[in-house]
């Protein structure tokens, strides 16, 4: 049965942290037989370091498991902060083992003169230990590395510092064995204590540096740098004036964004969504496990004055089209459409339009920017019902609109064909709607003009015409005109 994505991650970081536990038992075990029979400090230094990363391979068995849990009512961003709290304790743990190290280490250098035995199963034993451990760490680290888990790199940490301190020992051994050889014992019998002491202070580094990191990750301290590359990565998405904010804090494997990002006020709440969705998409290309939450915040630059008008009629709710701008000496000129529901009354719609050219005075009077105002008409009209039912009109009614089409496009110049021709009649009134074929090399003006001047023709010719589409599009040699009215 194929595992879902948290499934396989589950299953994986679960199987590197299992494996680290079992192969942490045997080198504790090894290493403190083997150090108890040959008196070596180094090797039982190195027992209890890896009796460390036993204890270490324990809590970050369990920090894994549970850490790998979804968001519930009482952990509502997860429980990843439980492989930070696993870091901390494993810090934990390596500074008191220093303290016990050293203080060794320091007896036998000055204090103590311990027999140590430089045999072949000391050698053999840290060996093992450096094949074992280095295994450990390259399971552990890419398992990390994959999933962003700092518990499970916590543990590669400690298993490849053993192979540093293993190999510290190791030297430590040889000179007790080389001090064997030359008949000079005693001048190398320290060497071992020496060995120890190294070991120690490779621990102290790494707890240093662990406990850096835990600390900074419990205190939601911003991943080095991913601020910034997130930044830069939405500042490319189309539509994105700035970032205002960027907040990044981790938790686990798990990183948690906030984006405050500004965008034009114009753009519609579907328009504005998208954007939110292409944000969270940049985002993902950085930090591809990434909680993301992005608020999009209107402002008003670079924006031009049909952008403003429709900003400014969107805010208050009123379905406006057909705007048109033009400037005289006395100043701008603004002309555009107010649809309004057709049951009001006629003050009611006359109150609207009043309010709708307050509004555009009051916010392009106040702008910098902006010509002066001569005048504002808005034309009043009722908005259309979303459905009205539609009656066919007898063949020989609507032949006579169909054929009357066909004679125009012969004589508009520029107009290749009219098809897919429908003829309805609606509340009263004679519904038509088709396609006219065009020229391709003209301008969109000229386009407009021809239907323009169709739909002129038409009305002229029949007065009970209600609601004329014309849609125009590029004329195609394959095409050919439909030879029967839609119904």
């Amino acid at each position: 049965m194929t595992m879902t994505i948290s499934e396989q991650q589950a299953h994986e970081k679960g199987f590197a942290a299992s494996w680290s536990v079992v192969s942490a038992i045997f080198l504790t075990a090894l290493k403190i037989g083997i150090g108890i029979w040959t008196g070596s400090l180094g090797i039982l230094a190195e027992a209890a370091h890896s009796g460390l990363d036993l204890a270490a391979a324990l809590i970050t068995f369990f920090a894994v498991r549970v850490s790998d849990r979804p968001a519930d009512e009482t952990h509502l961003y997860g429980h990843g902060k439980v492989e930070n709290l696993s870091a901390l304790a494993e810090t934990i743990l390596l500074l008191v083992t220093c303290v016990w190290i050293i203080y060794e280490a320091i007896q036998r250098l000055f204090f103590e003169t311990v027999e140590v035995d430089p045999s072949i199963w000391a050698f053999v034993t840290m060996g093992i230990s450096i094949v074992v451990n280095y295994f450990n760490s390259n399971l552990l680290g890419r398992t990390a590395k994959k999933y962003k888990s700092q518990a499970l790199e916590a543990d590669a940490l400690h298993f490849s510092t053993d192979i540093w301190s293993s190999i510290v020992v190791l030297i430590g051994l040889g000179f007790v064995w080389l001090g064997e050889q030359i008949g000079q014992k005693e001048m190398f019998v320290r060497a071992d204590a020496i060995a120890a002491f190294i070991v120690a202070l490779i621990v102290i580094w790494v707890s240093v540096q662990l406990g850096k990191r835990t600390i900074d990750a419990l205190l939601d301290t911003a991943p080095h740098g991913l601020a910034e590359q997130i930044t830069a990565a939405v500042s490319r998405v189309s539509d994105v004036q700035r970032v205002q904010r960027t907040r990044v804090r981790g938790s686990g494997s798990q990183v948690f964004v906030e984006l405050r990002v500004a965008v034009p006020r114009h753009l519609s709440f579907e328009e504005s969504h998208e954007i939110t969705h292409q944000i969270r998409g940049a985002v993902h290309s950085v930090s591809p496990n990434a909680d993301v939450v992005v608020t999009p915040v209107p402002i008003a630059e670079n924006e031009g004055i049909f952008e403003t008008i429709q900003s400014i009629a969107a805010r208050g709710h009123f379905a406006i089209h057909n705007i048109s701008t033009h400037l005289t000496k006395k100043g701008m000129w603004i002309d555009l459409d107010l649809e309004v529901d057709p049951s009001i009354t006629f003050d009611k719609a006359h109150a609207i339009a009043t309010d709708l050219e307050t509004r555009l005075h009051a916010e392009l009077g106040a702008s910098k920017d902006s010509q002066r105002i001569a005048d504002i008409n808005i034309h009043i009209e009722p908005r259309a019902e979303e459905l009205i039912k539609g009656n066919e009109l007898a063949p020989s009614e609507a032949a006579k609109y169909v054929g009357q089409i066909r004679a125009y496009c012969g004589e508009i110049p520029h107009v290749r064909a009219c098809q897919d021709i429908d003829v309805q009649q609606l509340d009263g009134q004679v519904y038509l709607a088709f396609h006219m074929q065009m020229d391709t090399d003209l301008s969109i003006a000229d386009v407009h003009s021809a239907t323009e001047e169709m739909e002129n023709r038409l009305r002229r010719e029949f007065p009970r015409l209600g609601r004329v589409v014309i849609h125009a599009e590029p004329y195609a040699k394959r095409d050919a005109p439909s030879a029967n009215p839609k119904s």
